[in-house]
């Protein structure tokens, strides 16, 4: 089976990857550049979810692809603090989207500030943590976890819950 994802990242591909083989599901993942027609850092779940199906639905366009997948990263405030979010979604090619949200946690308010400040979270956590490209590496939750869940292991929690809730729906 042919699959899209809607990233370049290699976090998000090898949880996609991974997904799939844990489920002994073959098959083929097809990386693609598309857009999620959300901001480049979504502030609510809404927009996350959002941004994900987006990236799923575009996966989908033009392409000889049986499933398009995709997983988006965002945060959203909460009476306690802004929190990271992280969405994906899984379309079918002629059915409806299947979603799934993921782990959370709380950001320090250092960093929360700067995204409400318009920064986006990727290029305030290399700042923070001295480090390059910690968004498709240990992520965020990498750093604030001291490696206990790296970003590929918490999107390949929401893998885990869309493909369960695809195979579900075939049985």
């Amino acid at each position: 089976m042919k699959i899209a994802v809607g990233s370049t990242n290699p976090a998000k591909i090898k949880a996609v990857e991974t997904g799939f083989k844990l489920r002994e599901i073959n098959v083929s993942v097809i990386p693609l550049k598309v857009p999620s027609d959300v901001s480049e850092q979504p502030f609510s779940d809404e927009e996350t979810i959002k941004g994900a199906i987006n990236r799923a639905e575009n996966c989908l366009k033009g392409l000889d692809v049986q499933i398009g997948i995709g997983l988006e990263g965002g945060v959203t405030e909460t009476p306690f603090g802004l929190c990271v979010c992280n969405w994906g979604a899984l379309i079918e090619k002629g059915q409806p989207p299947i979603i799934g949200g993921g782990a959370r946690f709380l950001l320090p308010e250092e960093i929360a500030v700067r995204l409400r400040n318009g920064e986006e979270l990727g290029p305030v956590m290399d700042d923070f943590s001295q480090k390059k490209n910690v968004r498709k590496k240990e992520g965020a939750i990498g750093i604030f976890t001291n490696g206990n869940v790296t970003r590929d292991e918490m999107f390949l929690h929401v893998m885990k819950i869309l493909i369960g809730q695809y195979e579900y729906g075939k049985i």
